[in-house]
């Protein structure tokens, strides 16, 4: 069963032999809910978040429950708007002016949760 499949259902029946007819049920409302997304990670490579000026960083976003359709958007510490979406942000030359602190958002439509921020530290 998926989100998708809520909805007002019945059924019918349609007879045919002495007595000729269609028969319906009553109407029945299905709710469905989705699970909260919740348990977001963020794993990074390098691992530590330590990168070498220049060296690229990929940052990745996990979700241990939730109800999809998914999506996920990137933010950097003192930013008001996100940096992309989809489940990893990637860096391919990194400078000193991308060290910061970085986290990851996951988004259900109907529920949403951070992971924990991770210093990205660039020597």
């Amino acid at each position: 069963l998926q989100l998708r499949h809520r909805g007002r259902y019945r059924c019918q029946a349609t007879i045919n032999s002495i007595w000729a007819g269609r028969k319906e049920s009553v109407l029945v409302t299905v709710t469905v809910r989705g699970v909260p997304v919740s348990g977001v990670s963020l794993v990074a490579e390098p691992p530590d978040g330590q990168v070498v000026e220049g060296d690229r960083l990929v940052l990745g976003c996990g979700v241990a429950a939730g109800t999809g359709p998914l999506s996920f958007s990137w933010h950097r510490q003192g930013l008001a708007t996100p940096l992309a979406t989809g489940a990893s942000y990637e860096l391919r030359v990194t400078r000193h002016e991308n060290g910061s602190r970085y986290h990851c958002t996951a988004s259900n439509g109907g529920t949403a949760a951070d992971s924990a921020p991770l210093r990205v530290t660039v020597l």
